[in-house]
């Protein structure tokens, strides 16, 4: 099946649609951030992409820290250092050239905030795919890969994406600061995703590919 060039502006709802398969297109120095609760497919999308670009990933970093851990040191004592590490390795991404793919929940405003200082800074323009799949399709993920979230934790991470998209609808883009687009997209949305190409400005979106507000 041919695959549809597809360079995202504003807000890209993607949910509910079908549609080829899709290509996604930014500037040479974009920032993408890949969000969603636990289990919606982050990492699988990830590595369908396989993209010639920088990644950052909490899970590197803190399966680093753990290889210079003693094995008995519970997870949860050096957890604040992880995610100190995660934020300092993610800022000096910013700092160096070529294209850059961001492993975040995007549920948290700091973060959010955060990493539109540092695109802003660094003149990068910064892009958001949010995978906007069920709970229940998240805690199947969670189960399928093996690992899952404290209920407690996943819980939290469902709120605040809900708070999320509910801003996304009346506010466009602007719900996510600095965000060049937002591209939403359910499960079966998330497989027509099928990579993403980082160059030239790629132009407006192919015959019948959607847009939401803004877009």
């Amino acid at each position: 099946m041919q695959v549809t060039r597809y360079a995202p502006r504003g807000i890209a709802d993607l949910r509910g649609r079908s549609g080829p398969p899709l290509a996604l297109h930014y500037g040479p120095d974009a920032v993408v951030v890949v969000g969603g609760v636990p289990g919606s497919g982050k990492s699988t999308l990830l590595r369908r992409w396989d993209a010639p670009a920088g990644l950052i990933d909490p899970r590197a970093t803190r399966l680093a820290c753990q290889a210079r851990m003693p094995a008995a040191l519970p997870y949860p004592v050096y957890r604040p250092a992880v995610r100190l590490l995660h934020l300092l390795r993610t800022r000096a991404a910013f700092r160096r050239p070529g294209p850059l793919l961001v492993h975040d929940c995007a549920s948290r405003w700091w973060m959010r905030r955060a990493l539109a200082h540092w695109a802003r800074r660094h003149g990068r323009e910064l892009h958001v795919v949010l995978l906007a799949v069920r709970p229940a399709e998240a805690l199947a993920g969670q189960h399928a890969r093996a690992r899952t979230a404290a209920p407690r934790t996943f819980r939290l991470h469902v709120r605040r994406t809900a708070r999320l998209l509910a801003r996304l609808e009346r506010n466009g883009p602007a719900a996510f600061p600095g965000a060049r687009s937002v591209l939403l997209a359910d499960a079966p949305a998330r497989a027509r995703l099928a990579g993403v190409r980082f160059g030239d400005s790629a132009g407006p979106a192919g015959p019948g590919d959607p847009a939401g507000p803004g877009g």
